[in-house]
């Protein structure tokens, strides 16, 4: 089997966050791309951590490498300001894919807020720290990855009740504000993986059937307030480009 044409590296915290991210991102290069369909996906591109063969770089990790390969002196200022949340691991994290063999294309860089609003912000300085030599996507859950799931989720005649018990347990809808899922201790009242886990019964092909059934326009329309309408946005922007190959 042949090498695909493109690389794409990843930095999250988890495999549960790279499959969201990279399963969103592949709908919206086959939406963009018009010789691109999901048969030929493989063959374009290859999702994949500091090597091919490493599914993604944990954010955990980033430090820890950066000291196994040598890579020192990396300052914690940007444009003469303090790094704001994550901006020096970020950018320790895009200078290891600068030396990685074969090199990426672009770079995800995929986080949940916790409600943070200015990590992102830090992520968006290591990116306009310098001129990578490939793109940097930039995708931030509000507050959760769990969120992205939630606006994707339209109840089945069988779910209804549960639903319907969700937001009677939350005194909110856990779709339409999914934002509002705001508990950083699991188990929570408002923990978002609580409420997805109780709409979907646990099953991941019922969260997967979320992600991938659910029209990209309604995606878009439902999550402006959790941070998924400006990842599929950045997706557009900046990565479609690449895999077109323009």
């Amino acid at each position: 089997m042949s090498e695909p044409a493109y690389e794409l590296g990843v930095v999250c915290e988890a495999r549960s966050d790279r499959d969201t991210a990279c399963a969103l991102a592949d709908r919206v290069l086959v939406e963009a791309i018009d010789w691109l369909d999901d048969a030929l996906l493989d063959t374009q591109r290859r999702w994949r951590g500091l090597t091919p063969g490493e599914p993604f770089l944990r954010w955990a990790s980033v430090k820890a490498e950066a000291t196994r390969v040598g890579l020192r002196g990396v300052l914690g200022h940007f444009d003469n300001k303090p790094g704001g949340p994550d901006a020096l691991m970020a950018r320790r994290a895009l200078l290891l894919f600068v030396d990685a063999e074969p090199k990426p294309q672009a770079v995800m860089l995929i986080r949940d807020s916790d409600a943070d609003e200015e990590r992102r912000s830090g992520l968006e300085q290591a990116r306009d720290d310098k001129p990578w030599p490939f793109e940097v996507v930039i995708g931030v859950a509000e507050p959760k990855r769990e969120c992205w799931v939630l606006v994707g989720y339209d109840a089945k005649d069988s779910e209804a009740d549960v639903l319907r018990q969700e937001e009677q347990r939350l005194s909110f809808h856990p779709v339409r504000e999914a934002h509002r899922l705001t508990a950083r201790e699991h188990g929570a009242k408002n923990d978002a993986k609580k409420a997805l886990d109780a709409l979907t019964s646990g099953r991941l092909e019922r969260e997967e059937e979320c992600l991938r059934s659910t029209s990209l326009d309604v995606l878009r329309a439902r999550g402006e307030r959790v941070g998924l309408t400006r990842f599929l946005s950045e997706v557009r922007e900046r990565l479609v480009p690449v895999v077109r190959g323009g």
